[in-house]
């Protein structure tokens, strides 16, 4: 029983970190997409963005629900401490989020008149002030929040230091890029070129900020440093940075030589690698750098009931998600269009 009780937590936590990726991959380039309007002026064009993914956007978010519910039903002490350290963050990317979705909505039904401008402009915010939120989050947690006896004891503004605000505006351009090298994919003409001279600049920025984050983030706690740097630790996570210089290579030979999906695949391999590199980093941490995923979980009888459920319900969750892409997989033009 003691083994099965270890195990349980480490199952959930692998549970939810492929949420969180999955979250990212899929909610990233359109949030990405929302804040390259900033970059296109073009009506047509900005048309044939918006066309990309409107059969899809509003179910990427599916994966961010799961991952809170795993959160509150699975690691209820991680939730009840993470929760009040980041009040501010979490309540500004939810509102982003639906001010986002209104404005993509009303952006249509505005359709040649002055008011979609303003739904425009909306919808740029709302993608990046999500965007930018939840690159804070990520980056409070990862240089951990003030506890005492289990309870969250810092301020409401902790999450506010120069390290979070790198990896908000890290986020920003990650999601750009993924917005860009999407739109390589799914578009044609000179929209496809503009987002190929969009996504070079990008990739540049995004791998200056993968440099900054990732000497930045062994500084923040002795384990950090330790897992990054004591042998024979050093020899697992080695292959992280390499993998991360060959894809920046691939990525940019890809641009520069035409290819339409090889980008798309390079930027969501650079999440990927990046994501990992943090679960390094930080396990077996739930609230960095004090609660461990033991300590912060549900009693093992309530966590197996749920990964029950969870077990059933994940496969149709993953498999409506890939059909809907398959569906409307493609090259979109401004003959599509979004009713």
């Amino acid at each position: 029983m003691m083994d099965f009780a270890h195990w349980l937590p480490i199952i959930w936590a692998v549970i939810l970190i492929a949420a969180i990726t999955i979250y990212v991959i899929l909610d990233g380039f359109d949030l990405g997409i929302g804040m390259l309007f900033a970059m296109e002026h073009d009506r047509g064009r900005r048309d044939v963005m918006m066309h990309t993914i409107a059969p899809v956007w509003d179910g990427n978010e599916t994966w961010m629900v799961l991952g809170g519910a795993v959160l509150y039903g699975v690691f209820p002490g991680a939730y009840g401490t993470l929760l009040p350290a980041f009040y501010l963050p979490i309540v500004l990317m939810l509102l982003a989020l639906i001010f986002r979705g209104v404005a993509f909505e009303f952006r249509v039904m505005t359709k040649d008149t002055p008011r979609q401008k303003l739904w425009n402009v909306g919808f740029m915010a709302g993608s990046g002030v999500a965007a930018f939120c939840q690159g804070t989050i990520l980056g409070g947690v990862i240089q951990g929040v003030k506890v005492t006896d289990g309870d969250f004891s810092g301020g409401p503004l902790d999450w506010l230091t120069p390290f979070s605000i790198l990896c908000g505006l890290s986020v920003m351009c990650g999601y750009a890029l993924l917005g860009a090298t999407w739109l390589v994919w799914r578009t044609t003409g000179p929209l496809e070129e503009s987002c190929r001279r969009w996504a070079a600049k990008l990739a540049v920025g995004l791998f200056a900020c993968i440099v900054a984050v990732s000497f930045w983030t062994p500084l923040l706690h002795a384990p950090y440093l330790r897992r990054w740097t004591d042998w024979p630790n050093i020899a697992f996570v080695a292959p992280v940075p390499i993998l991360v210089i060959v894809l920046g290579m691939l990525l940019v030979r890809g641009l520069r030589q035409g290819h339409s999906r090889v980008p798309f695949l390079c930027a969501l391999g650079w999440f990927f690698l990046c994501l990992s590199g943090l679960g390094i980093t930080i396990w077996p941490y739930a609230v960095p750098p004090t609660l461990t995923l033991w300590d912060v979980s549900s009693p093992p009888s309530s966590q197996f009931f749920q990964l029950v459920g969870t077990v059933i319900l994940l496969p149709i969750i993953l498999t409506y998600t890939i059909y809907s892409y398959r569906v409307f997989r493609g090259k979109v033009t401004e003959t599509d269009g979004y009713h």
